[in-house]
This record gives C-alpha cells, sequence and structure tokens, in this order.
C-alpha cells in the first residue's frame, strides 16, 4: 500500500540523516587518532539509502499521477490542492493577526494618525474556517487511499 510506502520514505529520510551525522563526525579526526568509522563504508551505506529512497519516491510519484480519489482528481492533483489550502489559509490567518493586533484604535496620542481595519476580520475568519474544514476533508481522503491504494511498481 502506498501508505507503507510513506512510511517507509519518511524511515529512510530519518536514516540519510542519521548517516550523515555520522559520516559528518568522522570524516576529520586528530592526527593520529581514528575515525570513530570508516568514512568510506558509511558512504557507501548512504548511497544504498539513498538509492532505495529515489526508486520509492519515484514509485510513490507514479502511483499518485496515475490513481484517482473518487472526487475524480488524480492523488498528484489532489495534493497540489491540498498544499495550496493550507497556503491561502495561512495568509488569510496573517491578515486576521495583523488586524487583530493594530485595532481602530492603535496610536499612542491623540496628535497620532488613528489606523482603521480595512477587512471584517469575522467575516475572513468564517473564510479560514471554511478553508480548514476544507482542507481537514482532504487530508481525509488522501489518508483513505494511502492505506486502500497499492504501490505502483
Amino acid at each position: 500500500m502506498i501508505g507503507e510506502a510513506l512510511t517507509r520514505r519518511a524511515d529512510l529520510q530519518k536514516r540519510v540523516a542519521q548517516l550523515e551525522t555520522r559520516l559528518q563526525s568522522s570524516v576529520i579526526v586528530q592526527e593520529g587518532e581514528e575515525p570513530p568509522e570508516r568514512p568510506e563504508e558509511l558512504m557507501s551505506e548512504l548511497d544504498g539509502v539513498f538509492d532505495e529512497l529515489e526508486r520509492l519516491i519515484a514509485q510513490i510519484n507514479h502511483t499518485n499521477a496515475t490513481t484517482r480519489l473518487p472526487t475524480g482528481e488524480t492523488v498528484t492533483q489532489a495534493l497540489a490542492r491540498r498544499d495550496v489550502l493550507g497556503l491561502r489559509a495561512s495568509a488569510l490567518r496573517g491578515a486576521i493577526r495583523t488586524a487583530a493586533d493594530r485595532g481602530p484604535f492603535a496610536r499612542y496620542s491623540r496628535s497620532e494618525i488613528r489606523s482603521v481595519r480595512q477587512i471584517r476580520v469575522g467575516e475572513l475568519q468564517a473564510l479560514v474556517d471554511a478553508r480548514a474544514r476544507e482542507l481537514r476533508e482532504l487530508d481525509d481522503r488522501l489518508q483513505q487511499h494511502n492505506w486502500t491504494t497499492p504501490l505502483v511498481e
């Protein structure tokens, strides 16, 4: 299943990070000392993990590009939509934060220029909530797909 492949991909990415750390601590040692591990062996192991990771990512991408959700869109299209929904919600949350931080009375004295909100925070928050709900529902469909769809070889 693709869900298992995604878990394996995460494991391989963690393994790469661990091997990188071990390699970095083995490439330079004080003169006369031995490295904790042989850099050549670590680089060879790292190459093997990278090769497996590359194959797995290609299979995941191929599966996502060729399988469809019940809505008719490919998984790749749904993933792109999910990413953009998150970006949209984040941009709107930023506008809400700014409007909430600098309300209509944000001034220090009567001689300063008064700032006035240009948006209706409640309406914008309702839009953010709708985007967040859409994002959750899409994520649920993607998770279900991941655990019911076999990985394309």
